[in-house]
């Protein structure tokens, strides 16, 4: 008999956190912890940039790594057609969820004025494939 397990993860970001570390850093932050994807959609809008900062950070605490193992890239928030949020995993990630097996992957992003907050629900079979 097959078990299914949900994995949860949560994050909250400063926006004005956000903020001051791009405009301190630029690109070479930028570069480290968001796709090109991503850093096209999100332009300069800092709320967009934190939420998917949490986002990523969510999703590394469903997966049980922390920060280690899995790159902020090998995380991806992309926008579905119908506009939802969504994760795709690359690199480590794709390779950790395919051992795990993760069978689905739910994100939902919101923000204030002052902060950025995300929550994901990772769906995976019971056995860890090796």
């Amino acid at each position: 008999m097959d078990k299914s397990f949900l994995e949860t993860g949560v994050d909250i970001v400063e926006i004005s956190r956000v903020e001051r570390v791009v405009k301190r850093w630029g690109s070479r932050f930028l570069d480290r912890v968001y796709t090109k994807k991503e850093q096209a959609y999100c332009g300069n809008k800092y709320n967009s940039l934190a939420a998917r900062f949490a986002a990523k950070e969510s999703v590394m605490k469903a997966l049980r790594t922390g920060r280690v193992g899995v790159g902020w890239k090998d995380i991806e928030v992309v926008i579905a057609n119908n506009g939802a949020p969504s994760v795709e995993f690359h690199g480590r990630a794709e390779t950790l969820g395919q051992k795990l097996g993760i069978r689905q992957i739910s994100l939902s992003l919101s923000h204030s004025e002052q902060y950025a907050v995300a929550f994901v629900v990772l769906s995976r079979s019971g056995c860890i494939r090796h």
